[in-house]
């Protein structure tokens, strides 16, 4: 299951999207999409994952996690 995750902080690389998925399943990639011309992060990025019960539930607690700091 392919997940877009946006609001990122413009620091994060791919490894930091890696290893909050990874707290829930098996990620099979992750990638902070990065703008060409200023070689920044455009502050969104995909993660794949290959078990949708893994990627359901990474989704709903990331989304409580931030949900919580607000």
């Amino acid at each position: 299951m392919d997940i877009y995750v946006g609001n990122l902080p413009y620091d994060a690389m791919d490894g930091d999207l890696q290893e909050l998925f990874e707290q829930y399943g098996k990620v099979t990639s992750a990638r902070v999409v990065i703008d060409k011309m200023s070689g920044r992060s455009k502050g969104f990025g995909f993660v794949a994952m290959a078990d949708k019960a893994e990627a359901d539930k990474a989704i709903e607690k990331i989304r409580q996690r931030t949900t919580n700091r607000r």
